[in-house]
């Protein structure tokens, strides 16, 4: 792949953002606010990046990551990601997001919600389960001892795609299964942050490397 669009620029987009340069990747930024809100990272970033709109992004990626709150994910443009692999790293939250009745009685993943918003795109969930800060400081070469994210979706070539993308960042991945597994990585599941993090609770403590061992083990902990 050559672009990597992001919908959503905050804490995760933003770290995928860096990631994504540092590999050698160009990357089109958007938010909900526009792009003149986006100069100061695009400038970081340098020459590699740019300020979109949503659906300029959409159009632009070669691979697309969904990162902004659930509660938004109907505003996120479809016509520009027909056929196109999709990343959604969206988790619910009830206090932000409002009650979702199908996330509540379990009929439903919040990356099947998404992928029927957008049927004609390929959506693999990933990234939703490590924190941003140790996101951004876990990724090694290829060859070295890596960290392990689990992946998850109803497309095998989708699947393929976002694991090479994911490999090109730095990590390896676990492929837990279709989208209706999702909920094994949301928030309060075993594998949600901790296996990444050196101590409890794992936004106030450093980073920690997770093999595939440990993050199979989390995921096949994970209790509905």
């Amino acid at each position: 792949m050559t672009t990597l669009g992001l919908i959503g620029s905050g804490n995760i987009g933003g770290t995928l953002a860096r990631l994504a340069v540092a590999a050698g990747i160009d990357v089109v930024l958007s938010n909900s606010r526009g792009p003149e809100t986006l100069g100061e990272l695009v400038t970081e970033l340098g020459e590699r990046a740019r300020a979109a709109t949503p659906a300029e992004a959409a159009a632009a990626g070669d691979v697309v990551v969904v990162t902004v709150p659930l509660k938004a994910y109907r505003q996120v443009p479809a016509e520009q990601l027909v056929g196109k692999v999709v990343i959604d790293t969206n988790n619910y939250y009830p206090e932000r997001d409002g009650e979702i009745a199908d996330l509540d009685a379990g009929v439903s993943t919040s990356s099947e919600l998404l992928q029927r918003h957008l049927p004609r795109a390929r959506v693999v969930k990933a990234f939703n389960n490590i924190y941003f800060k140790h996101l951004a400081v876990l990724a090694r070469p290829a060859g070295d001892e890596r960290t392990v994210l689990p992946i998850a979706g109803d497309d095998g070539e989708a699947k393929t795609a976002a694991a090479e993308l994911i490999g090109a960042l730095g990590y390896d991945t676990l492929d837990i299964g279709a989208l209706a597994e999702s909920w094994r990585t949301q928030p309060g599941t075993p594998v949600y942050g901790t296996p990444y993090a050196a101590g409890e609770p794992f936004w106030e403590h450093g980073a920690a490397q997770a093999d595939a061992d440990t993050v199979r083990k989390a995921v096949d902990a994970a209790e509905r």
